[in-house]
């Protein structure tokens, strides 16, 4: 039995030496090992390195026992290039420099240094290459070349690792134009002017924050709907004859309404998890912004139901129509018409506080603006999100000064007078009660919704006005 351990002992031992044997021929010796290749950051307030743009290549390597160089060869890709190129020398013995220098020679892609004296063993040479263009395709590019030892033999360099980098886009072009212009270098050394209004990173800002900007829109537009649904709901049980829905409704706005926004995100977002409720961050933000706006909305319906006349019901009542009836054909129509204004407004308000989102990790427009803000270490990314904001509420600020105008001069009476009827239409009697205010049984809460963007009619306070 120790005989045939023994034999098994042996067999492995042999094939192990082999093993190590043929490892050692198939990867010769290098005289002089690639330690490192990296390239300095260029994107504009960004931290990746993008191609056809000049940036920094630094190659180091080490001169292995017994070996010493003369000349090292840097070689990239095909559309890389060296051309306008400048390069710092430095051979190192430990930390200390040595006073070896280097001549450069450059030829395209192809970047030689030829030492004034050879390089020892153990010493470390540093070539710091300025202005070096990656290719502007991007993608992994790789430093390869070649090294000439002091007896004249010349060997490949191991290939170095790969260095990332982004494709040169048409927005790269653009801000590069920028870096090249001399109203731009005067206007970045004001002090004000290059933290918060640097036009380079303006540009990259634009294109960079896009994409948090849709989602800022996406969470508010899917979130009103439902949050006008709840305070239309909300709004008739705090009117309703039955005591235990008017105390419902009323805990429910005041509790809303008399808490920040922020700590209601703040509850949902870390209190749902601990319940074991995991919900996706951009769902539960849709959540959390229609309950807020619900609350706002229940007061602004109730506020604008209570409006109305009591006439008007009295007056659906003696035509013989029910509660529901009245309110859906009457009430209501009239409602969505004053309150547009103030829905709108609160809208607003509503686009404006989707950037508390970004305290609990929602990726929309502060938080892309945040993280740029702080690899850049401007100010501008964020000056750019007010112009994202300002696109979406300064339009809206206008069409409710227009509506508010509208409604203020109907109400006055100020505008044309009703359109006369067609001959052969129904005669109706114009004293009517429920027809003074405009209130129709085929009154309809699309008509109500449209009626302040018609140019032709719109009716307001029950006079029919004709554009």
């Amino acid at each position: 039995m120790k005989r045939i351990c023994k034999r098994i002992l042996s067999v492995l031992l042999v094939a192990c030496a082999l093993v190590l044997a043929g490892s050692l021929v198939a990867a010769p010796a290098q005289a002089l090992t690639t330690e490192k290749a990296t390239a300095r950051p260029n994107e504009d307030g960004g931290s990746g390195v993008i191609g056809g743009i000049p940036t920094r290549l630094t190659w180091e390597g080490v001169v292995e026992p017994g070996e010493q160089i003369a000349s090292v060869t840097l070689m990239l890709p095909d559309t890389g290039k060296f051309d306008d190129s400048t390069t710092k020398v430095t051979v190192l013995d430990g930390l200390n420099r040595t006073p070896i220098e280097g001549k450069t020679n450059i030829a395209a892609n192809v970047l030689g240094v030829e030492l004034s004296e050879p390089a020892k063993e153990g010493y470390k040479l540093r070539l710091e290459i300025e202005d070096t263009v990656f290719p502007p395709e991007g993608g992994d590019v790789v430093v390869n070349g070649t090294y000439t030892t002091a007896d004249g033999s010349t060997k490949d360099l191991a290939p170095s690792k790969p260095i990332s980098t982004i494709s040169n886009t048409w927005v790269q072009q653009v801000v590069t134009w920028l870096d090249q212009q001399p109203w731009v270098q005067a206007w970045n050394s004001n002090q004000f002017l290059g933290m918060f209004l640097k036009p380079q990173l303006i540009v990259t800002s634009l294109f960079s924050l896009f994409p948090g900007w849709l989602v800022c829109l996406g969470i508010v537009i899917v979130a009103y709907p439902f949050a006008i649904l709840l305070g239309l709901v909300f709004a008739l049980m705090k009117l309703s004859k039955f005591r235990v829905l008017r105390a419902i409704a009323v805990v429910y706005i005041n509790v809303l309404r008399g808490t920040p926004l922020f700590l209601q995100i703040y509850i949902m977002f870390f209190g749902l998890p601990m319940m074991h409720i995991n919900i996706d961050n951009n769902v539960l933000g849709v959540i959390v912004m229609a309950i807020n706006s619900s609350a706002y909305l229940a007061e602004i319906f109730r506020a604008g139901i209570e409006s109305i006349p009591v006439g008007q019901y009295e007056a659906a009542a003696s035509l013989g129509m029910g509660r529901l009836m009245t309110m859906v054909h009457i009430i209501l129509p009239q409602t969505v018409r004053r309150v547009i204004p103030t829905v709108t407004s609160d809208f607003i308000m509503a686009f404006k506080d989707t950037s508390l989102l970004s305290s609990v990790g929602v990726m929309e427009l502060m938080m892309f603006a945040k993280n740029l803000t702080s690899v850049s270490g401007n100010m501008t990314p964020y000056v750019t999100a007010a112009i994202f904001y300002l696109i979406v509420t300064l339009p809206l600020i206008k069409v409710v000064s227009t509506i508010e105008k509208r409604i203020a001069r109907s109400e006055r009476g100020a505008g044309p007078r009703p359109k006369a009827k067609a001959a052969n239409d129904e005669q109706v009697d114009e004293e009517t009660p429920a027809q003074e205010n405009g209130a129709t049984p085929e009154a309809s809460l699309a008509s109500a919704l449209s009626a302040p963007f018609k140019a032709g009619t719109s009716v307001f306070g029950g006079v029919a006005d004709v554009r």
